[in-house]
Parts: structure tokens; C-alpha cells; sequence
């Protein structure tokens, strides 16, 4: 009915709870009632009436308007970075990534490193829960596992997985693909109609996911040992490819030649001609070299970056845009 996720909620109520502004009257599922104190705890968060401002001159009001019209304004994410929606189904990728969810439709965005599928998931989800998948993932990374406590036992502690389960919250599986499809075996009865997974390791106990729970997986195709197994691919009903921005990266005031060099690269990608090509995180990363020690170091540096494969053709490319031969990024003769 507010419009929030369930673990959003649920973190606000435990924090009454915790105040002394409420009782929790229920584990599973969690459920809570006021008390006493409830009511003067509500009185004091409505925020006083304040006078009406005067009108704001038009150039201050225009972005206001322009979101009236169905331009999204950019979103703050945890890192304090903004992320500026793109256009997906007609609507803000944001939103469309909040209806699927609403919907419980789980996704997967796919393409190179860079191209800002983990900010749009944090854009998305303010609730989202992270695990960075690599080969060394284990089932306890993602359930929990015993650990030694202060008083020398041992004590289980959940992982993501159930920790998200339980507080309704989203889960993103950051580089899934490099995660042993043994490991993610134990995830997908979270994913079906059981929404229920078996911690065997804490005494078989049975966790049931609550309302709000949700499962997002970012895979980027290029990269060594990523494999998108049908076992996995079977799990994720939408599969999105998520691209460079270069308009946007125009402009955020990145230097136009390089934005350039950035799209022309990426046509040859596309073509096959070369493997690699500046993502928007590069070329944010070009900027601010070149704001610190200047435009021909961070095009040297940008031909350095480049894979050993494709690095004589993309210094190519650099070396005509710019108008003189760049070498990768080097120290030089002693000073």
C-alpha cells in the first residue's frame, strides 16, 4: 500500500522495535503490533507546517517539469554516484527492473564490464543485497556458515541469500556466470514455487522467502570462465544485454575525441573486428586522468588498458583520432 519494498518496511519496524516503539508478535512470518509508545513516536515524526515559498523562477522549476513529462531525473546511489535511467520497454529501465519485480519476474543483464549493469540494479533496488560471484564462491558464502564468536564457540551466521529471504529484500548475483552451477544449485529452490531453501549445515533448517524477495544475476559474456549454463538461463525469464551510454557520456563532459575513439571501437566490436572497446567506465576513468595529468597520458593510458590482442588495433584507431602516434602509457629516461 506505500508503495516501498517489504524489506524497507521491515527494517523500519525492527528499528521500532528496537526503540522500544513497538513489539514484534511474530518471527515467521514477522509481524508486529503498536504499543504504548507507538502513538507519540508517530506524532513526533510529522513534520511541522511551514509557510508556503514563493514561487521559484522558471530555470529552477524546469526539471520538475521535465519529470511531469516522463523524463526521469538521475538517481542517487549508495556510493553517492548518480545513475541517469535509459529508455527500456518505453519506460525508465529503473521502473521497468521495479514492475518485473513487482511481478516476480526474475532478470539478467548481460554485457561487457563497465556498461553500468550494477548501477542500474542499486538505481533499482535501494534494498539490494550484493554477492560478487567469482570461481571461489561456496554455498556458505551464500547460505551462511559457522564462525567462532567472541567467547570462543562457534555460531551460525546466515548469508545473503537468507538474509534476503527473510527480509524481502532484492539479491543480486554479481558475475552469476562465474559461480559453480553446484553452488547455485542451492539457490534455485528460493527462485521456483517453493520460495524455500534447507540450511543443512544449520541443522536442516527450512527458510521461506517473504514478500518482496527477490533474485537479479549480471553476467558479462567476454569475460574468462563466465558460463551461462541453461540451468541458470532457464531461472531468468527476462535476459537484457545493457550496452555503453555514449551519449551520456558526451554528455557528462567527457572529451568528444575520446567518446569518438570509444563508439568507433565498439562498431568494430560488434563487427568482430577487435574483442574489447571503452566501456562508459573507461572513459569516465579518461577524464579524470586527463584532468590530472592531461589529455596525451590518458589516451596513452587508454591504449594501455587494452587487451594485448586488440591493443595494435586499437592504438590504430587512437593514433588517427588524436592525429600523432600513441604508445601506451610508460615511465620514461630519468629526470
Amino acid at each position: 500500500m506505500l508503495g516501498r519494498s517489504g524489506g524497507a518496511i521491515g527494517n523500519a519496524c525492527e528499528t521500532l522495535v528496537t526503540r522500544g516503539e513497538a513489539e514484534r508478535t511474530s518471527s515467521k512470518p514477522r509481524m508486529y503490533q503498536a504499543n504504548s509508545a507507538t502513538r507519540t513516536a508517530a506524532h513526533a515524526s510529522v513534520p511541522a507546517q511551514s509557510t508556503p515559498a514563493s514561487p521559484a523562477p522558471a530555470t529552477q522549476q524546469a526539471p520538475k517539469a521535465e519529470a511531469l513529462k516522463g523524463r526521469p531525473t538521475p538517481i542517487t546511489r549508495p556510493n553517492g554516484q548518480t545513475y541517469h535511467p535509459r529508455a527500456l520497454a518505453q519506460v525508465a529501465d529503473v521502473e521497468a527492473l521495479q514492475r518485473l519485480r513487482e511481478a516476480g519476474v526474475p532478470v539478467l543483464l548481460y554485457g561487457p564490464p563497465g556498461t553500468g549493469k550494477t548501477s542500474l540494479i542499486e538505481a533499482a533496488f535501494p534494498d539490494l543485497v550484493t554477492v560478487a560471484g567469482d570461481g571461489d564462491t561456496t554455498v556458505g558464502d551464500l547460505i551462511g556458515e559457522y564462525t567462532q564468536s567472541a567467547n570462543g564457540g562457534y555460531e551460525f551466521i546466515y548469508g545473503p541469500l537468507v538474509t534476503a529471504m527473510q527480509e524481502g529484500r532484492a539479491l543480486l548475483l554479481d558475475d552469476a556466470t562465474l559461480i559453480s552451477p553446484k553452488v547455485l544449485a542451492a539457490l534455485y529452490p528460493a527462485m521456483d514455487g517453493r520460495r524455500q531453501i534447507q540450511v543443512k549445515a544449520h541443522k536442516g533448517e527450512t527458510i521461506s522467502a517473504t514478500d518482496g524477495f527477490y533474485v537479479i544475476a549480471g553476467h558479462n559474456p567476454g569475460v574468462h570462465g563466465a558460463v551461462l549454463s541453461e540451468a541458470l538461463s532457464s531461472r531468468f525469464s527476462v535476459q537484457i544485454q545493457v550496452s555503453s551510454d555514449y551519449d551520456l557520456a558526451a554528455s557528462l563532459k567527457i572529451n568528444r575525441t575520446a567518446v569518438r575513439v570509444a563508439r568507433h571501437l565498439a562498431s568494430l566490436q560488434q563487427s568482430g573486428e577487435v574483442g574489447w572497446a571503452p566501456q562508459l567506465r573507461e572513459l569516465i576513468a579518461f577524464q579524470k586522468i586527463a584532468d590530472v595529468l592531461g589529455t596525451e597520458a590518458a589516451f596513452a593510458n587508454l591504449v594501455g588498458i587494452a587487451p594485448l590482442d586488440d591493443r595494435d588495433r586499437v592504438t590504430e584507431v587512437v593514433t588517427r583520432a588524436v592525429g600523432r602516434l600513441v604508445t601506451a602509457l610508460a615511465v620514461g629516461r630519468q629526470l
